[in-house]
């Protein structure tokens, strides 16, 4: 067992974490119910999702840092949903083999179909909430979230470049 001992906010950041790993899963499941009709699962709804709400078409990889994931995973994903008409790839003025990702006619009905599922769902699970307890809430993901994406930064910065002899 180690030396140190977690302080209390640590404790309950350790709670915390467990708990949104637990709610990660349940929201997965849940949309993966709410959009199966629609041929969608929840990864392939995050990131029409996230193509949706970006304010200007961005590159797979971007995608994948704006949502903490791989670039591999957000990947295959987009290459399924152009296959199937979904997204396209356009070309990249600033990159030229990372294409921007924007959504087809196809794929824009696809998400406005998830989303008008999700509204009745999403008001429901939200009843009885509070609007304050819920930017509360907000606030520690958000502060947890920047916290985790500078340790982060830090560690790339201190590793030694790929390929490289210590």
């Amino acid at each position: 067992m180690p030396d140190e001992q977690r302080t209390k906010a640590g404790e309950a950041v350790t709670a915390l974490i467990l708990d949104v790993f637990r709610l990660n899963g349940r929201l997965q499941l849940a949309g993966d119910r709410l959009v199966s009709e629609l041929g969608l699962t929840s990864a392939r709804w995050q990131i029409l999702g996230a193509i949706a709400y970006s304010d200007r078409p961005e590159s797979v990889a971007c995608h994948a840092r704006t949502m903490g994931v791989h670039r591999q995973g957000i990947q295959r994903i987009v290459n399924e949903l152009k296959r199937e008409g979904i997204v396209e790839l356009q070309p990249n003025p600033h990159h030229k083999r990372a294409h921007l990702v924007v959504l087809t006619q196809k794929g824009q009905e696809l998400y406005e179909a998830a989303i008008a599922r999700q509204i009745p769902w999403v008001n429901e699970l939200s009843e009885g909430l509070s609007p304050d307890d819920i930017a509360t809430a907000q606030n520690v993901v958000d502060r947890l979230k920047a916290r985790l994406e500078e340790a982060s930064m830090r560690q790339d910065q201190s590793s030694p470049p790929e390929g490289s002899m210590n």
